[in-house]
């Protein structure tokens, strides 16, 4: 039986104890917030053992691994503490503020042997599984170009008291919404290295952008275009959406389904020649406990059985990460050299 942490109690970390409390294989031994109005509802309905202090939580020597869903400010701080104290450890998204810093938790993780997990979920989207089988397969042949776009309705109004208004809380679209197109970029096409043109709009907020524009340029030489929009009243959920273009066809593919264009025929794919729609119901695993979605589930299992069978490769480590955290370091530095030109 693995012995759980949850730190951070918000939407995600009450997400995350959710399915790990319904996991035959884990036990919430622990749980950490700051307000103790919800460590009261925890401690008192839950039953779990509750802290204000993630260091006192984590000195006591009892978890195999915890759930790290705090402002992103507070994840290297906390990452670290558990790494050196032999914890395995998930993380929410965005990584780390700071690459650098990222990268060093990512060296120290591999260094310990430790199961390191992000928790960028669409890597565990049905949909998108299949559209890197098929890129895997060549279904295009040769990619030429991709268009990443990204849009919700979360901030609607001039900024209010809350985290998405909060610079030094990792708030603004590029960490809380780019993070997720780029990572599928990295994900799907390759490692993404250079941006430019990048373009940070303020629509309702002040201190932080509510939309973001950029081309983005990746290591095998493909290039494409990533568009981002937080404010964009037409949606409402967040919508990722992919389209890839190659010289047999297009892929177009959001959580829903995937829309393939051939040129040819593709029997070794049950493809045919045109327009074919492949739907999330078809392509989605059974999960054991369903919440939100599949994916939310599907990606803690997936770090759960990794501790279970000492797995050391993973879907969306935090090298992946780091990736992301980097290039999103990039296009901010561009918009700033190209406002300051």
């Amino acid at each position: 039986m693995i012995k759980a942490g949850v730190v951070g109690l918000g939407r995600m970390g009450i997400s995350h104890l959710a399915v790990l409390n319904a996991h035959a294989d884990v036990k919430v031994a622990a749980v950490c917030d700051s307000s103790k109005f919800i460590l009261t509802a925890m401690e008192k309905y839950g039953g779990y053992k509750c802290f204000t202090d993630f260091k006192a939580m984590m000195m006591g020597g009892s978890l195999d691994c915890i759930v790290v869903a705090t402002p992103t400010n507070l994840h290297s701080q906390v990452v670290r503490l558990a790494l050196e104290n032999k914890i395995h450890v998930f993380c929410e998204k965005p990584f780390c503020l700071d690459p650098q810093e990222g990268l060093t938790l990512a060296n120290l993780a591999e260094s310990q042997g430790l199961v390191n997990q992000v928790g960028y979920h669409c890597r565990f989207v049905g949909v998108f599984q299949k559209v890197k089988e098929l890129l895997n397969a060549q279904l295009l042949g040769e990619v030429n170009h991709f268009f990443m776009e990204v849009y919700g309705n979360v901030v609607k109004k001039p900024e209010g008291l809350t985290w998405r208004s909060k610079k030094s809380e990792g708030g603004g679209c590029l960490y809380d919404y780019a993070s997720h197109g780029i990572d599928l970029v990295n994900y799907l096409i390759g490692k993404t290295t250079s941006v430019k043109g990048s373009v940070l709009n303020k629509i309702y907020s002040r201190a932080i952008e509510d939309a973001a524009y950029t081309i983005i340029g990746c290591e095998n030489g493909i290039n494409g275009i990533l568009s981002v929009n937080w404010c964009d009243a037409s949606f409402r959920k967040m919508v990722n959406q992919i389209t890839i273009t190659g010289i047999n066809g297009k892929i177009i593919a959001n959580r829903q389904e995937v829309k393939i264009f051939l040129k040819n025929d593709s029997p070794e794919n049950n493809l045919h020649k045109g327009w074919s729609i492949l739907y999330t119901t078809d392509l989605t695993r059974a999960v054991g406990y369903y919440l939100r979605g599949e994916e939310y589930s599907s990606q803690i299992e997936y770090f759960v059985k990794s501790i279970l069978t000492s797995r050391k490769e993973n879907i969306s480590s935090f090298q992946n990460a780091v990736q992301t955290d980097d290039l999103i370091q990039k296009i901010k530095r561009d918009y700033e050299e190209h406002e300051d030109a």
